[in-house]
């Protein structure tokens, strides 16, 4: 450890550290542009110039190195003029169009101006201009003039994203930041910077002119997409969503979301938003109110149980629903004497313990892992903040591994790849176990080919280092052999000491499993559901032509049932429905999730709810009562959540174990949604549609 003085406080770092570091740790604001603490040195704006006692001249604050012993001043006349001299050069170019910028209110420079800044400009000359660039419907760079060349963006890309989009061009005066030859930026992550841009250069496309920052109300949420479980601040102007932004937490998403976190809120003020309860009439639709609606489904389902039983009730619910809406939705499932409850709406291989399938480890410790091996993932475009900190782990020197069907540009280091056809997994997978035994000198538990070259080399690297994690991505998940992948994987961690998980596919993924969204004694997985058996079907959040397997065969075969109804926030699947109940998104009801971890996290609405929508959660509780299935007479939110999540759940996860390990080759191919697919919000945000990914997606 060493001890500076700082502005006459003792402080003790650790060697190595600079300066700013030292004022983080005091308390001691410095003003700054470049530096970000997620982000290397770059030191090129020197508006964190301090005095150093015995320097000859005022030094950048996050690229001088402590010493024992050394005086910092902060504050002093040799500082202040120092910090108020860059200030003035970074002014002489700045457009200074704050009344017009969206940054206005939230500008770092903006900000630092009235500290720092003049009255007026010494300087007269024609001021420099930058070209706008179009480089996607995201990230608006139609303002370049206000760069001031901090290069956050740069090496967000660099370092974060793992993909150099941006970059600066020329020199001195002339200098810019642009993309290469025109391109457009794609980053899963691009969103981020505008976060991080201090001065308003990088905007947000779909926000851009639609409110100044100190009109908005900031609320707490929680991402509905993938399992990582995204801490956001929802912001609100006259009941409409109008920008998603991070909320930052170290041990989820630290200060970053995904372009989906952030963009997806455009469906929420979508034509496609069902805003009263519809029935099916005649082959036409019509609006009804929320009793004849609700009669119409209570007499439906009672009628279909009278006459084929409640075996030919099921409900498919999208493992995007809060933890409280499945709690109910199971519970009115089954209090109909029905067990035909599921969420895995992709899966092909429904073999289960009973244990909860999770991460196995902290989305924290991914950043630490020295050797990991991804399994069935394509974990950029699946989980990118968990791609994110697996990226992180590769810059330390973590080496990754992978068995997939095709190699995918993780935009990080990949030590080893195995490829194989999906239906050969197990196999492969076994080859790998063979390998490690032939290490360790332990049993494989299936015949394997231990001199496969590639196996060899992923066994070697997982028994090396200390950290390690075997994860299974959603192409595993949905494998037609997922529990002989997960068991050989176990195997596998149990010889190596590496910890065995799932990515996660949905932010409920595992809390759909801890509430009991699923079937149990004798009743009907989603693939059974789904193959046209049923007489009654509730859609929870759900569109079985995209969530599905085999989407079109789903939808066709659900189509066939006496009664469908659906309850979602859009107008969904009424080419099969008989019903459409508008039920509230995740910013117009409360509710929670568990993420990949098993991290509970609650939220509250934001908005209101639009039109005649209702939260899941209520529409269920009336059905119920309907119903006269008992325990149905919650109040609140919090009563539901009591009962539907165990005050220690996180006592209820852990690694799941098949007892078997079938070799027979797969027939089916694994199901994969697409980055911009995923669920009814993504699907349904414009902005997201024209990415280079939804394009993609598209022509595949």
């Amino acid at each position: 450890m060493v001890e500076i003085e700082l502005d006459g406080q003792k402080v003790e770092v650790q060697e190595g550290c600079m300066v700013m570091h030292a004022a983080e740790k005091a308390g001691t604001y410095i003003p700054h542009f470049c530096y970000h603490k997620k982000l290397s040195i770059a030191a090129n704006c020197r508006m964190c110039l301090v005095d150093v006692e015995k320097a000859p001249k005022p030094m950048p604050a996050c690229a001088t190195p402590v010493t024992q012993g050394m005086i910092v001043r902060t504050k002093s006349d040799k500082a202040i003029k120092a910090q108020q001299s860059v200030m003035e050069f970074l002014l002489i170019n700045h457009p200074l169009d704050c009344p017009i910028c969206d940054q206005g209110g939230e500008c770092q420079l903006q900000d630092l101006a009235v500290g720092y800044g003049g009255g007026s400009s010494r300087y007269e000359e024609e001021k420099r201009v930058v070209m706008p660039k179009d480089v996607g419907p995201l990230v608006s760079m139609q303002e370049m003039s206000r760069c001031i060349q901090c290069t956050r963006c740069v090496r967000f890309g660099q370092e974060v994203a793992g993909v150099m989009e941006l970059g600066m061009s020329h020199r001195g005066e002339h200098s810019e930041i642009e993309t290469f030859v025109g391109q457009s930026v794609d980053s899963e992550l691009s969103g981020n910077m505008i976060d991080i841009c201090p001065v308003g250069a990088l905007t947000s496309k779909p926000f851009r002119y639609s409110a100044r920052t100190w009109e908005l109300g900031r609320r707490k949420s929680v991402s509905p997409h993938d399992a990582t479980g995204a801490n956001l601040v929802v912001q609100v102007k006259n009941n409409k969503v109008l920008r998603v932004v991070p909320l930052e937490n170290e041990e989820v998403n630290e200060c970053w979301i995904a372009d989906r976190d952030r963009f997806s809120y455009e469906a929420l003020n979508s034509e496609d938003r069902l805003t009263a309860p519809m029935l099916k009439q005649g082959g036409a639709w019509k609006e009804v109110d929320w009793q004849t609606a609700l009669e119409y489904v209570a007499n439906g389902l009672q009628g279909v149980k009278a006459q084929h039983g409640a075996a030919a009730i099921g409900t498919l619910a999208s493992p995007h629903s809060t933890a409280e809406e499945l709690f109910l939705a199971a519970a009115l499932t089954r209090g109909l004497g029905s067990q035909n409850i599921d969420t895995r709406l992709r899966a092909a291989d429904f073999q289960h313990d009973g244990t909860v399938r999770w991460l196995g480890t902290s989305i924290a410790s991914l950043s630490d892992l020295q050797r990991v091996l991804l399994i069935g993932s394509n974990v950029r475009k699946d989980q990118p903040l968990l791609a994110q900190r697996l990226r992180q782990a590769a810059r330390k020197g973590g080496k990754i591994n992978a068995l997939n069907a095709q190699a995918f540009d993780w935009a990080m280091p990949v030590a080893n790849t195995l490829l194989a056809d999906a239906a050969h997994w197990v196999q492969a997978l076994a080859d790998i176990a063979a390998a490690v035994g032939a290490i360790t000198g332990a049993a494989a538990p299936v015949a394997g080919n231990a001199n496969n070259a590639q196996a060899q080399a992923i066994a070697k690297s997982l028994t090396g280092g200390e950290r390690k994690a075997v994860l299974l991505g959603n192409a595993a998940a949905h494998h037609a052999k997922a529990s002989s992948l997960l068991s050989l994987a176990n195997w596998i961690g149990t010889q190596t000491g590496a910890s065995v998980g799932f990515l996660g596919e949905a932010a409920n993924t595992v809390g759909a499993q801890v509430v009991g969204a699923v079937p149990v004694q004798g009743g009907q997985t989603a693939a059974q559901m789904m193959s046209g058996h049923l007489k009654a079907v509730l859609l929870l959040n759900t569109e079985p032509a995209f969530d599905a397997a085999n989407g079109e065969a789903a939808a066709q075969a659900l189509g066939k049932a006496d009664m469908v109804v659906t309850l979602s926030p859009f107008k969904a699947n009424m080419d099969i429905s008989d019903v459409l109940l508008p039920i509230s998104p995740f910013t117009e009801t409360a509710g929670s999730f568990i993420n990949t971890e098993g991290r509970v996290q609650s939220f509250h609405g934001v908005v209101k709810p639009l039109g005649e929508t209702r939260p899941a959660w209520k529409v269920l509780r009336v059905l119920g009562s309907m119903l006269h299935v008992p325990g149905f007479s919650f109040e609140t939110i919090e009563e539901v959540r009591a009962q539907a999540i165990p005050a220690d759940v996180q006592a209820v996860l852990s690694n799941a174990t098949s007892a078997a390990v079938d070799l027979t080759p797969a027939t089916a191919e694994p199901a994969v949604a697409a980055i911009y697919q995923l669920d009814g919000l993504v699907r349904r945000a414009s902005s997201l549609q024209l990415t280079a990914d939804a394009k993609l997606q598209g022509a595949v």
